[in-house]
């Protein structure tokens, strides 16, 4: 099976996930950007790419963590997978001022 629908859900200040959506299509690929103020409101934003956009997986980056991934996966049901966007050591003093 090959990738054709994938949410991404991003935090930014500002951002309001029943607003902030974004959808890419390339005819071969779907993509759903949603954009939020806190990681909290992703749980309900991932519910909906799965049952509004029939996504295949949800990455998660910006501000989210292990626990997000995991509490999303729950509250998809372990329906598909959720991965988070992770930075190697050469690259935590770079996130760490853009984030503090």
């Amino acid at each position: 099976m090959a990738l054709t629908r994938w949410g991404f859900l991003y935090t930014a200040s500002g951002a309001d996930p029943e607003r902030d959506v974004t959808i890419l299509d390339t005819g071969s690929c779907r993509t759903i950007l949603v954009g939020m103020e806190r990681p909290d409101q992703s749980v309900e934003a991932a519910r909906k790419l799965v049952e509004q956009h029939d996504v295949q997986l949800i990455e998660l980056c910006g501000g989210f963590g292990p626990v997000w991934a995991s509490q999303i996966l729950d509250a998809t049901r372990h329906t598909i997978p959720v991965g988070a966007v992770a930075y190697g050591p050469e690259s935590v003093d770079g996130v760490h001022e853009i984030f503090s």
